[in-house]
Protein backbone atom coordinates (compact mmCIF):
# COMPACT_ATOMS: atom_id res chain seq x y z
CA UNK A 1 0.00 0.00 0.00
CA UNK A 2 2.42 2.65 1.15
CA UNK A 3 6.50 2.15 -0.24
CA UNK A 4 7.63 2.67 3.47
CA UNK A 5 11.08 1.06 3.85
CA UNK A 6 12.73 -0.22 7.41
CA UNK A 7 15.02 2.31 7.44
CA UNK A 8 11.69 4.86 7.44
CA UNK A 9 9.96 3.08 10.12
CA UNK A 10 12.83 2.79 12.16
CA UNK A 11 12.84 7.09 11.91
CA UNK A 12 9.29 7.10 12.47
CA UNK A 13 9.45 4.65 15.66
CA UNK A 14 12.34 6.86 16.82
CA UNK A 15 10.46 10.27 16.41
CA UNK A 16 7.28 8.52 17.81
CA UNK A 17 9.48 7.25 21.19
CA UNK A 18 10.88 10.51 21.62
CA UNK A 19 7.23 12.36 21.46
CA UNK A 20 5.14 10.40 23.05
CA UNK A 21 7.20 9.00 25.75
CA UNK A 22 8.02 4.94 26.59
CA UNK A 23 5.09 5.01 29.17
CA UNK A 24 2.60 5.74 26.98
CA UNK A 25 4.08 4.21 23.46
CA UNK A 26 2.60 0.90 24.15
CA UNK A 27 -0.99 2.27 24.25
CA UNK A 28 -0.67 4.01 21.50
CA UNK A 29 0.93 1.75 18.97
CA UNK A 30 -2.10 -0.87 20.20
CA UNK A 31 -4.80 2.20 19.98
CA UNK A 32 -2.88 2.47 16.11
CA UNK A 33 -3.06 -1.20 15.34
CA UNK A 34 -6.99 -1.50 16.33
CA UNK A 35 -7.53 1.33 13.81
CA UNK A 36 -5.24 -0.19 11.23
CA UNK A 37 -7.39 -3.30 11.67
CA UNK A 38 -10.48 -1.83 11.32
CA UNK A 39 -9.56 0.64 8.27
CA UNK A 40 -8.25 -3.03 6.80
CA UNK A 41 -11.83 -4.44 7.41
CA UNK A 42 -13.48 -1.16 6.11
CA UNK A 43 -11.26 -1.56 2.94
CA UNK A 44 -12.03 -5.28 2.24
CA UNK A 45 -16.00 -4.37 3.03
CA UNK A 46 -16.21 -2.19 0.49
CA UNK A 47 -14.50 -4.57 -2.01
CA UNK A 48 -16.93 -7.16 -1.44
CA UNK A 49 -19.80 -5.11 -1.58
CA UNK A 50 -18.41 -3.44 -4.82
CA UNK A 51 -18.00 -7.11 -6.10
CA UNK A 52 -21.40 -8.08 -5.06
CA UNK A 53 -23.24 -5.15 -6.93
CA UNK A 54 -20.88 -6.07 -10.00
CA UNK A 55 -22.14 -9.57 -9.78
CA UNK A 56 -25.38 -8.33 -9.56
CA UNK A 57 -24.87 -6.46 -12.43
CA UNK A 58 -24.29 -9.05 -14.52
CA UNK A 59 -26.71 -11.26 -13.10
CA UNK A 60 -29.08 -8.81 -14.17
CA UNK A 61 -27.62 -8.17 -17.79
CA UNK A 62 -27.52 -12.34 -17.92
CA UNK A 63 -31.60 -12.41 -16.94
CA UNK A 64 -32.59 -9.79 -18.86
CA UNK A 65 -30.68 -11.59 -21.99
CA UNK A 66 -32.55 -14.80 -20.96
CA UNK A 67 -35.91 -13.19 -21.75
CA UNK A 68 -35.42 -11.33 -24.47
CA UNK A 69 -33.87 -15.16 -25.98
CA UNK A 70 -37.17 -16.37 -24.88
CA UNK A 71 -39.43 -13.79 -26.13
CA UNK A 72 -37.64 -14.28 -29.76
CA UNK A 73 -38.46 -18.39 -29.23
CA UNK A 74 -41.90 -17.64 -28.53
CA UNK A 75 -42.61 -15.32 -30.97
CA UNK A 76 -40.57 -17.80 -33.83
CA UNK A 77 -42.78 -20.96 -32.73
CA UNK A 78 -45.72 -18.51 -32.73
CA UNK A 79 -45.12 -17.78 -36.42
CA UNK A 80 -44.55 -21.04 -37.55
CA UNK A 81 -47.61 -22.20 -36.04
CA UNK A 82 -49.49 -19.51 -37.55
CA UNK A 83 -47.80 -20.73 -40.85
CA UNK A 84 -48.66 -24.61 -40.42
CA UNK A 85 -51.98 -24.24 -38.73
CA UNK A 86 -52.65 -21.95 -42.15
CA UNK A 87 -51.08 -24.68 -44.92
CA UNK A 88 -53.32 -27.60 -42.68
CA UNK A 89 -56.13 -24.81 -43.33
CA UNK A 90 -55.08 -24.80 -46.92
CA UNK A 91 -54.87 -28.61 -47.64
CA UNK A 92 -57.78 -29.26 -45.51
CA UNK A 93 -59.59 -26.66 -47.92
CA UNK A 94 -58.62 -28.44 -51.43
CA UNK A 95 -59.25 -31.72 -49.71
CA UNK A 96 -62.32 -30.59 -49.33
CA UNK A 97 -63.03 -29.11 -52.39
CA UNK A 98 -61.72 -32.01 -54.96
CA UNK A 99 -63.32 -34.50 -52.89
CA UNK A 100 -66.90 -34.60 -51.86
CA UNK A 101 -67.56 -35.94 -48.69
CA UNK A 102 -70.02 -39.38 -49.06
CA UNK A 103 -73.77 -39.21 -48.04
CA UNK A 104 -74.75 -42.57 -49.10
CA UNK A 105 -74.95 -44.53 -45.60
CA UNK A 106 -73.28 -48.25 -46.33
CA UNK A 107 -75.64 -50.04 -43.54
CA UNK A 108 -79.81 -49.52 -43.33
CA UNK A 109 -81.32 -48.06 -40.22
CA UNK A 110 -83.83 -50.34 -37.88
CA UNK A 111 -86.49 -48.46 -39.74
CA UNK A 112 -85.45 -49.20 -43.10
CA UNK A 113 -84.58 -52.77 -42.46
CA UNK A 114 -88.28 -52.76 -41.44
CA UNK A 115 -89.76 -51.62 -44.12
CA UNK A 116 -87.81 -53.83 -46.50
CA UNK A 117 -89.04 -56.52 -44.48
CA UNK A 118 -85.62 -57.65 -42.99
CA UNK A 119 -85.44 -58.83 -39.21
CA UNK A 120 -82.73 -56.46 -38.64
CA UNK A 121 -80.06 -54.13 -40.17
CA UNK A 122 -77.23 -55.91 -41.96
CA UNK A 123 -74.02 -55.59 -39.34
CA UNK A 124 -70.38 -55.10 -40.32
CA UNK A 125 -69.08 -58.92 -41.26
CA UNK A 126 -66.98 -60.48 -38.82
CA UNK A 127 -64.04 -62.34 -38.90
CA UNK A 128 -64.69 -66.36 -38.09
CA UNK A 129 -63.05 -67.83 -35.34
CA UNK A 130 -60.80 -69.99 -35.84
CA UNK A 131 -61.97 -73.76 -34.65
CA UNK A 132 -58.75 -75.17 -33.73
CA UNK A 133 -58.60 -72.32 -30.88
CA UNK A 134 -60.58 -72.86 -27.80
CA UNK A 135 -62.57 -70.51 -26.51
CA UNK A 136 -62.82 -69.11 -23.23
CA UNK A 137 -65.74 -68.84 -21.73
CA UNK A 138 -66.38 -66.37 -18.34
Amino acid sequence: MFDIGFSEMLVIAIVALVVIGPERLPKVARTAGHLLGRLQRYVSDVKSDINREMQLEDLKKLQSEIRESARNVEQSLTTEMQAARQALDQTAATATSSHPAPTAREYPTVAEAAATGNAAPASPPVAAADASQPTRTV
